[in-house]
């Protein structure tokens, strides 16, 4: 019998132990993409043992994240789980570890070690130990309540403490009733009671991120109703681990799936095949009126897995399909079989050929103006999802199979759509993307690029944020990545005390055309800063951190109105110079030259690898006007259009 292939984690431990583990780190996502549990487990144990600051040396460019973890046990096991799940990601996880117990030093002191990590991310991991060490004995339903309580308030005023001094996201997790404490009651009325307390805690906690929007509580009920077990009792008791290993390997996964939103890598386009995933059966084999689609158990498999589906793209997952078949049937299907969940109607894009998969992906990402990395691709066959592994490495895979029970599961088991929030943009992004294809398809009767945008009647308005705003503002620097250009990846909380400091603006870009109102589609971070310089030419200077614009209105001229408008405002505001700086990322490289294209003088790098650039009205004359074919709207400064060009059409 001839041996096994190697597997990944094989391959990992040959790098390892070669020494090249940090060298081929960006190998490593692929390696882990399809690893199980067991191997996920092997390969954390290698990839802790790394020194993250080698790998950023040898690729700087690798999304890297400062997690914290603290708590009430013994978590050093966390340390490589989590390491792992950050790695299939594309991540790098920078560990800062506290002390056994540490949890109420490390988060009430703003002088902790933990604040002085400067963490990107922070778990506290909490057990049902920190309220049941300390009842009196004996203790009933009561006791609990009330340790609990000051539990809660002990909570609450660590996360104010974090909100006041940290500017990344802090994770709760709910307590676990574990048996053994509730055994101990022997009376069934106690025990009730003592559940209904503890439930009751634990909604209080789950409810805590209503007023603290740096705060996420992730639920361990649903974990536990898996089959995983809450506690190892011997490790409990000899080591001091309240959580058992497969418990905190679940949280890892779900704390992987927060890390890979917050480092912006969030996917945004479920596509599925149709053929034995959205149906049972071959339609074109088995026609409309022989495929499984609710009837029978098989069909109820099927019609759960449409409504799941549709469930997600209710909240602003785009949906597409994908399948080797002729069009009319697919679409007579989607539009008149009386038992379809998933109509026409809820896909962005239904394509129904015989061309290669991975160049029907390739042609979808660039219809709609996103990377193919944004994908996740669902597929029943081992051969599509192979040859789309192969051609197209970073679509997100769902291995499904002929078992249309576990379509579901399977779907949701890696959070590849998570969110810290979701907003009424997210609602309504399928119909945003519907017209965006309008567009591209009114783009094909013109000959000249000027006269359709003189007929696509651009307007947009740019204004200072409000309360209102801060949510789909953060979203947009933590989603957008190829029109993002210094890449900060701002919480709400951060937003909103940027839109309440002094000197500081933080402004909004709205759209809208022909086709419809495209809503919050950018964002530009200003600061007044001293410009270092004493005599004549000192004083105040503008400076821009930061420009963010959703990919589906690039290449309208919005982006160039909207920096007039800044320019404009900081003319307006006797600022003589207005700084800026682009940060390469993988993603961002097509707008490296944005500001030198736009009347910007480089001034020199920022950053790694980065440039500054300025833009002095002393040197450069007066701010630009918008482009002629944008109606501009703005509360920063009065109109002032151009000989010949209309700067203001109207308000949105």
């Amino acid at each position: 019998m001839s041996p096994s292939a190697p597997g990944p984690v094989d391959e990992l431990a040959g790098l390892h132990h070669g020494g090249e583990l940090a060298a081929a780190y960006p190998r490593v996502h692929r390696l882990l993409a399809h690893a199980d549990d067991a191997a996920l487990n092997r390969a954390g144990q290698l990839l802790a043992r790394l020194d993250p600051d080698e790998v950023l040396r040898r690729h700087p460019t690798t999304p890297a994240l400062t997690v914290a973890v603290t708590g009430h046990g013994t978590l050093n096991p966390l340390v490589p789980a989590l390491t792992a799940q950050l790695a299939r990601h594309g991540l790098l996880m920078r560990p800062h570890l506290t002390d056994f117990d540490g949890y109420v030093f490390a988060l009430s002191d703003p002088t902790s070690p933990l604040y002085a990590a400067d963490p990107d991310l922070v778990l506290c991991v909490l057990d049902p130990a920190v309220v049941f060490d300390e009842l009196p004995l004996p203790w009933g339903p009561d006791d609990v309540e009330r340790v609990f309580a000051e539990k809660l308030a002990l909570l609450r005023g660590l996360v104010a403490r974090f909100a006041a001094t940290a500017r990344g996201t802090l994770v709760l997790n709910t307590l676990p009733l574990l048996r053994k404490y509730q055994a101990q009651l022997v009376d069934h009325r106690s025990r009730n009671r003592l559940a209904a307390v503890w439930r009751e805690a634990n909604a209080a906690l789950l409810r805590l991120p209503e007023s603290h929007p740096c705060l996420v509580v992730l639920d361990l009920d649903p974990l536990l109703a898996e089959g995983i077990a809450a506690q190892e009792p011997r490790f409990a008791a000899y080591t001091g681990a309240q959580l058992s290993s497969d418990l905190l390997a679940a949280y890892a996964r779900e704390a992987g799936h927060l890390a890979r939103h917050l480092a912006g890598r969030t996917r945004k386009v479920l596509v599925l095949d149709l053929d034995n995933t959205v149906w049972g059966g071959i339609l074109g084999e088995d026609g409309p009126d022989g495929i499984e689609v609710a009837g029978g158990r098989r069909g109820a498999a099927f019609r759960e897995f449409q409504r799941t589906v549709k469930q997600l793209a209710s909240q602003g997952v785009l949906l597409a399909a994908v399948s080797k078949n002729d069009p009319e049937p697919v679409t007579k299907v989607l539009r008149e079989h009386p038992e379809q969940t998933l109509r026409e109607d809820d896909f962005v894009r239904v394509t129904a050929n015989w061309q290669p998969k991975h160049d029907n992906l390739t042609a979808l990402a660039a219809e709609l103006g996103l990377g193919t990395d944004s994908f996740v691709f669902a597929d029943d066959s081992d051969f599509e999802r192979g040859l789309v592994r192969h051609q197209l490495p970073e679509v997100a895979l769902v291995d499904l199979d002929d078992e249309p029970a576990l379509h579901t599961v399977r779907l949701l088991q890696d959070g590849w759509f998570d969110i810290t929030e979701a907003t009424t943009e997210d609602r309504v992004r399928a119909t945003r993307y519907r017209e965006e294809l309008a567009r591209s398809d009114f783009l094909q009767e013109f000959t000249s690029l000027d006269d359709y945008l003189d007929e696509l009647d651009v307007k947009v308005q740019v204004q200072r944020a409000g309360a209102a705003d801060v949510n789909r503002v953060s979203q947009l620097t933590l989603r957008t990545n190829q029109f993002n250009l210094t890449t900060q990846r701002l919480q709400t909380a951060q937003v909103t005390a940027l839109i309440e400091e002094p000197g500081a603006e933080v402004l909004t870009v709205r759209a809208a055309d022909r086709f419809g109102d495209n809503g919050l589609v950018g964002a530009v971070f200003l600061r007044r800063e001293d410009s270092g310089t004493a005599g004549p030419g000192g004083g105040e200077v503008l400076a821009i951190d930061n420009f963010v614009l959703s990919c589906r209105v690039f290449s309208r001229g919005i982006e160039q109105a909207v920096l007039s408008t800044v320019l404009r405002y900081a003319e307006s505001e006797d600022l003589p110079t207005v700084r800026a700086a682009y940060l390469p990322t993988a993603k961002n490289h097509h707008v490296r030259d944005f500001f030198p294209r736009n009347g910007f003088t480089a001034t020199g790098p920022a950053g790694d690898g980065g440039a500054a650039f300025r833009y002095s009205f002393a040197d450069d004359g007066s701010a630009p006007q918008a482009p002629p074919h944008i109606g501009l709207s703005t509360d920063l400064v009065p109109p002032s259009p151009a000989p010949g060009a209309t700067s203001v059409r109207g308000k949105l």
